[in-house]
């Protein structure tokens, strides 16, 4: 943009300043606040590199009646307070307060996503009213202690603060870079995933690389263990070479090393020609620069950049030695890293594939513990000092359940490659039913009208590439339409008209549509009936432990104690064999199966259940909500005998069934022929709390009469909350000994 073009910009986005006589002189005051906002404005243009699309809206200049001892002005959206010393007198301080805070409403104008940094806000108005030098005459202050005052007062609202971030910024002869770049980033109009920090605006390791430990489950997403400061964002080694291999275009190429170069000092033996997967195993430093230089590597990590971007990388890579981690100057959390690679893990199995190999024949093999990382896909990363010593190493290990990061400060990861299945292995001991669960969710309501929302970092798949998604509700059909969709940091929310809430599902979603639904002849089923037995074009993946949870809830939310352990169990277990539901398909969220209404909070009861054995049982075990609680219930006779036939007599219930006789033709010959049918399909057809006990037909209507709730079978819950039993012997007595027993 050329400068007559910025000025011709800036005239038209200065703001209409308004006074309310309690500062003065007015005109003089609000000559001061557009000279100084011309200023401020023209900054964020060269650091941004653009201006806000939008004009700015009316700012309050006025005198400030609560303001603290320690404070010459503050101010909130479209309002600067400031004090006044000398009535018709704007002095030095009072117009560096106005600048100050002219430069936070300049950031909540051009970049509202920023709005809750105060760190961010805070250093932009330092760096920008002319304050700075005034701080730099200070007492000296070290920038280790400057960074630990910060740490203690991240919101930079006292003196000390505001000293201790002047004294980070004076490190920087010029403009922070790192302003520079959160600034482009608001210009951008991305996402302010990650708050700025002191160690990203210093641009140095100012404080100790931290122990941190962090294991998510690859189904819902949830942090099952976080041991450290996960969320500190720190240099990441070689950790992320997987993500340049998956944001290639094109295929990798096949490259001679050169023994003269230390970056080709990739472990002993190396072939005379190295591909892409002996790269990202011996983790060769020399293939990527190579790669690099050869001109067909992804830059900024391909489609690969705006995952890591949000979830915390601090900046785009200036060159491949940034984004292998040669140079220290990016910064990545140990809990992005995790979410980066959940979604890895799930676009690309065959990276996986080959970081499963890295025990065996890459960074983490020969090794004491390499066996115990059988079917683990694993990455090293070591960050290094002038001299080559180990500052921080890094371990990521992926199972088919959990992603695992390790960072251990001045160790390489080969020091305390023992201690990752050790981590796994806790998590899976404090926690069972990690493993994945599917359903088929949503199949009673039409796809189309099913709309999602990540309030984390969302992405769909498509042969393996992600695409991010825009931050409102979207149609969930698609999301899914060509592959995966993930949300990261974060629980889905989905809404259809029945819900307009939204529901909170945790996991990942796609699209499969089973086959056609054809009822068998003669059985009267319903149109929501035909829908739930078809299944639904929507999977859902979370845990099983999650998946209880949420049909638990689902089915009786205040069920406690051993009635709920125990129809946690009978869930849990059914999931595994819903065959007999949907022949080759996952379980459906309907009461056809066992009714699933999203994720929630699991509870005690749910872990017992999925730490227990599993049932002796090899079938579906049915269960209802059952108790003794009578009731009565009306429908059209027109209705009842649309499903049983016209003129039926003689209609009683037993054993699960509906008994009746039909009056037939055949011949001359006209004689009752005895019919029956499952109960369970004349209940859900006329919505009856459960089978009836008896039926008498009048005039024009028939009324029905019963107890309890649900189809009557397996595990009685109302019955079950009564009983002094424990859950194995509710279960026993539920299921018994019959057909359903599996003995070896």
């Amino acid at each position: 943009m050329g400068w007559a073009a910025v000025t011709v910009a800036l005239l038209a986005a200065t703001p209409v300043f308004l006074t309310k006589g309690d500062v003065t002189p007015e005109a003089a005051l609000r000559s001061e606040a557009e000279a100084a906002w011309k200023a401020l404005e023209a900054r964020y243009v060269a650091e941004a590199g653009g201006a806000p699309g939008r004009a700015p809206g009316t700012i309050s200049l006025q005198r400030g009646e609560a303001l603290l001892p320690s404070r010459n002005g503050q101010g909130r959206p479209g309002v600067v307070e400031l004090r006044q010393g000398t009535p018709g007198v704007l002095d030095a301080r009072l117009r560096v307060a106005l600048r100050h805070e002219l430069a936070h409403q300049l950031l909540w104008w051009a970049c509202p996503a920023s709005a809750e940094d105060r760190l961010f806000h805070e250093a932009f108005a330092l760096s920008v009213s002319g304050e700075l030098a005034e701080w730099r005459e200070g007492p000296y202050l070290s920038l280790s202690s400057a960074s630990a005052e910060l740490a203690h007062n991240p919101d930079v609202d006292t003196p000390r603060a505001r000293r201790a971030l002047a004294r980070v910024l004076n490190e920087d002869s010029g403009f922070p870079k790192a302003l520079t770049r959160r600034l482009r980033q608001c210009q951008d109009g991305a996402r302010w995933t990650v708050p700025l920090s002191v160690d990203e605006l210093v641009g140095v390791a100012v404080q100790a690389a931290a122990s941190a430990t962090v294991v998510l489950s690859r189904h819902s997403g949830e942090v099952l263990l976080a041991e450290g400061d996960i969320r500190t964002a720190m240099p990441f080694g070689s950790t992320l070479k997987p993500f340049v291999v998956a944001g290639s275009a094109a295929t990798p190429p096949v490259l001679s090393p050169r023994a003269e170069v230390a970056e080709w000092l990739c472990g002993d033996r190396l072939p005379v020609k190295v591909d892409v997967r002996t790269a990202l195993l011996r983790s060769c430093n020399g293939y990527f620069l190579d790669w690099e230089g050869q001109g067909s590597a992804p830059r900024n990590f391909g489609p690969w950049g705006a995952v890591l971007a949000s979830v915390g990388l601090s900046s785009e890579p200036l060159d491949m030695a940034d984004a292998i981690g040669l140079r220290s100057t990016l910064r990545l959390s140990p809990w992005g890293l995790a979410q980066a690679y959940r979604l890895l893990a799930e676009a690309r199995p065959d990276l996986m594939a080959v970081l499963a190999d890295n025990a065996a024949r890459g960074t983490l093999s020969e090794l004491p513990a390499s066996k115990a990382y059988a079917g683990v896909a694993t990455k090293t990363g070591t960050v290094r000092d002038a001299d080559s010593r180990p500052r921080l190493g890094w371990i990521v290990a992926v199972d088919a359940d959990l992603v695992a990061v390790v960072a251990r400060p001045g160790k390489m990861p080969r020091a305390f490659a023992d201690e990752v299945p050790e981590v796994l292995k806790k998590v899976r001991e404090k926690r069972g039913g990690l493993e994945a669960a599917r359903v088929q969710v949503l199949g009673l309501v039409q796809p189309g009208a099913v709309e999602a929302q990540c309030r984390g970092s969302g992405f769909s798949l498509e042969d393996g590439s992600p695409r991010a998604l825009p931050e409102g509700f979207s149609k969930l059909e698609a999301l899914v339409s060509k592959g995966a969709a993930v949300c990261l940091g974060s629980p889905w929310r989905v809404r259809f008209p029945d819900v307009p809430a939204g529901r909170d599902y945790a996991g990942v979603f796609s699209w499969s549509s089973p086959p056609p639904y054809k009822p068998p002849p003669g059985v009267p089923v319903s149109p929501n009936a035909v829908k739930a037995r078809r299944g639904s074009d929507f999977l859902f993946r979370t845990t099983r432990l999650q998946y209880t949870a949420g049909v638990v809830t689902a089915e009786d939310a205040a069920l406690k104690g051993e009635a709920r352990v125990a129809l946690a169990r009978v869930v849990a277990h059914n999931e595994r064999h819903a065959d007999s539901r949907h022949p080759g398909r996952p379980v459906c969220d309907t009461t056809h199966c066992q009714s699933f209404q999203g994720t929630v909070r699991v509870q005690p009861e749910e872990e017992r259940a999925l730490a227990s054995p599993p049932l002796r049982w090899h079938e579906w075990l049915p269960f209802s909500q059952g108790g003794q609680e009578p009731w009565r219930e009306t429908r059209a006779r027109g209705q009842v005998e649309s499903l049983l036939g016209s003129g039926v007599t003689g209609v009683r219930f037993a054993e699960g069934r509906v008994h009746y006789l039909h009056t037939k033709r055949e011949g001359g010959a006209v004689f009752d022929a005895a019919e029956s049918q499952p109960c369970e399909a004349l209940r859900s057809a006329l919505k009856l709390p459960a089978c009836p006990r008896t039926a008498v037909f009048n005039d024009g209507e028939v009324l029905f009469e019963g107890r309890g709730q649900g189809h009557g079978e397996g595990l009685d819950v109302e019955q079950a909350k009564a009983s002094s039993l424990d859950s194995e012997q509710l279960l026993e007595r539920a299921y018994g000994t019959g057909s359903r027993a599996a003995y070896p």
